[in-house]
């Protein structure tokens, strides 16, 4: 089983991971674990420490924390394999043999969350655009200028989406990042999933700074040509920590849009074990993923294609198929509509795992658009209502950055403004509806008048 093992090295080490400016390796950390096979081309990550308020859990991510990257405080992830038979053996010694291990963790398989419904597309992008008030978001002046937005995927094709937006597209390179293994220049991958979801963000934001992070072309043995693995995304959060902690406080702006997720409990340890991904908020993951929320990153996450109208062939969760950083209570996690505002079948329903009230809210899906896999074939998937809503909180950021809003008060803002499909103001169908770009900006303009 792959596995990430978290360990306590000596401070020098800590400090050597956590500064982006010093290399050490896995050997430097963690040489001579008995009975795990490490990966070498992994580059270890500093994992912050969850600091609560007096009394609280370290542990909990339903109250406010910050978190610690200093020396004495933050830990190591190194990863790694170990036997399946030796598995349960390792995974209680090794603390024993090494006092610095501090535990084993899932490393499961991630993968893009295509649909699994046949059906041609339901309008197009310029529906999306429409219903989404993108002229109304370009007369406020909010069309992602000067807004770094993240896509974790299989990689962007910049000309694709270029040609088929019919305007030009602004890559940042220099702050894109590959994982271990993958070759490829940002913005120049082959046209796939991730070109997709690059099309579907500009569509709210159409000049927002895009940030290629192929996560999912990395390779396992047996694996697709699109799943990962976590760990690939625990050293993409890693990398994006050191593009925000870059950016100057007053003016900080990073969206993260994820349309992946791990599909089957079989790469998982089982539900209550310590080293469990799906159902624990103290893997290492979804530490990371709150502590990028508090540093002022908008972190956005598909909910999933496990709804039970039409389940992708892929889900092996008996219930509740919306896991780990998917359900995450500090991400948003997005649902799926088409143009006709109607829930697509596909549409993972809550409750989530991690949280219970997930999905946050729906974005627009299953339309014509990118033309990423044929010109007859919809840009479909909560994977395509994911970078939808984040394109849609991109353009916020544009004058509103984290400074001014944070992450938590956006998500509250888009939850509070969002068109309601129920009778009792959330469900685990829609969360709390449809995100509503013209409710949206009538907040943002109350609220501007109320801090003038």
């Amino acid at each position: 089983m792959r596995v990430l093992i978290q360990l306590r090295p000596s401070p020098d080490l800590v400090a050597a991971v956590a500064d982006p400016g010093q290399t050490a390796t896995t050997a430097d950390v963690a040489d001579g674990l008995p009975g795990v096979e490490l990966d070498s081309a992994f580059i270890p990550v500093a994992v912050p420490r969850p600091v609560p308020p007096a009394g609280g859990d370290p542990l909990s991510l339903n109250q406010p924390l910050d978190f610690s990257l200093a020396a004495e405080d933050a830990s190591v992830l190194v990863r790694g394999t170990i036997s399946d038979d030796e598995l349960a053996t390792r995974v209680t010694m090794l603390p024993m043999i090494r006092p610095d291990v501090v535990g084993v963790f899932a490393d499961p398989v991630i993968e893009s969350s295509l649909t699994c419904g046949g059906d041609p597309p339901v309008g197009d992008w310029h529906d999306v655009e429409r219903l989404i008030n993108a002229a109304g978001l370009a007369a406020e002046g909010l069309d992602g200028s000067g807004v770094a937005l993240a896509v974790l995927d299989t990689g962007i094709n910049a000309a694709h989406v270029a040609r088929h937006l019919g305007r030009g597209v602004s890559l940042d390179a220099e702050r894109s990042w590959n994982p271990a293994g993958v070759t490829g220049r940002p913005g120049e991958f082959e046209v796939d999933h991730g070109t997709m979801c690059a099309f579907d963000t500009l569509i709210g934001a159409p000049q927002a700074s895009l940030i290629d992070i192929p996560v999912l072309l990395s390779t396992r043995p047996g694996g697709s040509a699109l799943d990962g693995l976590l760990s690939d995304a625990v050293a993409a959060f890693a990398h994006l920590r050191t593009v925000l902690d870059a950016q100057p406080a007053e003016s900080r702006s990073l969206v993260i849009s994820n349309s992946w997720g791990s599909f089957s409990p079989a790469w998982d340890f089982p539900v209550g074990h310590p080293g469990n991904y799906s159902d624990n908020a103290a893997h290492p993951f979804n530490l990371i993923v709150a502590s990028l929320d508090r540093a002022g990153a908008d972190v956005l996450f598909a909910a999933g294609n496990c709804g039970r109208d039409c389940k992708d062939g892929r889900c092996a969760y008996p219930d509740r198929p919306i896991v780990g950083a998917n359900s995450h209570p500090r991400a948003l996690s997005i649902g799926g509509v088409d143009v006709a505002n109607e829930r697509v079948g596909y549409s993972s329903q809550g409750p989530g795992r991690l949280t219970a009230r997930k999905p946050d809210v729906c974005a627009y899906t299953h339309f014509s658009g990118s033309r990423a896999f044929g010109e007859n074939e919809p840009d479909s998937g909560t994977s395509a209502a994911c970078p939808v809503a984040a394109g849609l909180v991109a353009a916020v950021r544009t004058q509103w950055p984290s400074s001014r809003l944070s992450p938590a008060q956006l998500r509250a803002l888009l939850r509070r403004t969002a068109e309601d499909r129920s009778e009792v103001g959330f469900d685990f169908d829609y969360g709390y509806g449809i995100v509503d770009t013209t409710a949206i900006l009538a907040a943002l303009r109350r609220r501007a008048k109320s801090v003038a």
